[in-house]
């Protein structure tokens, strides 16, 4: 990895499903849940899911751009989850769980917008996409129970009836940019 790294914060519903996909890319550093968006400065996982704050459950992607760049960052983003479903992704409702982009600059907010319009436009979807872009503002890690979930938990019910089934899929679509692919 070079010495540059960059940040993506990225909510696509509920974080450990984001984390279990984010975590297994070339060129990810790390990948941390967590919740931006609202307006508490260090909420808890109670307070989000509550749907008062404001906030979305996310995961804050650090990545080395000369081995993946962001826009390869929001092609797997907007491929692994459903940005077309307002406040929910599958049996989880609330605005926590909103599909949402929460860009750092200029540069990563034009790369967005182009991306999420040419997203939309390859017809991938019957709807369209309902997809946030808005400014970043503040990250809240979550709670150390939630982080690395799907790794240290895989026979949760949770994990194998929604989880599982997720990074079967993107394993096999993506199998060329994993970090265990051999390449």
């Amino acid at each position: 990895m070079s010495d540059r790294r960059e940040l993506a914060t990225l909510g696509a519903g509920c974080f450990w499903c984001v984390e279990a996909i984010f975590q297994n890319l070339k060129g990810v550093e790390s990948a941390i849940s967590g919740y931006s968006g609202g307006a508490r400065e260090n909420p808890t996982y109670e307070q989000v899911c509550g749907g008062t704050t404001g906030h979305a459950e996310v995961v804050q992607v650090v990545f080395d751009p000369e081995v993946i760049s962001y826009e390869d960052i929001l092609y797997v983003f907007w491929r692994t989850h459903d940005p077309t479903t307002l406040n929910r992704q599958g049996a989880d409702t609330g605005t926590q769980y909103r599909s949402a982009i929460f860009y750092h600059g200029d540069e990563q907010r034009g790369l967005a917008e182009k991306s999420k319009a040419e997203t939309d436009g390859a017809d991938l979807w019957t709807d369209p996409i309902v997809t946030e872009i808005v400014p970043f503002t503040h990250f809240c890690p979550a709670e150390d129970y939630h982080m690395d979930f799907y790794l240290r938990n895989p026979n949760q019910p949770y994990c194998h009836a929604v989880i599982d089934p997720k990074v079967r899929k993107f394993r096999k679509e993506f199998g060329e940019m994993l970090k265990d692919s051999g390449s």
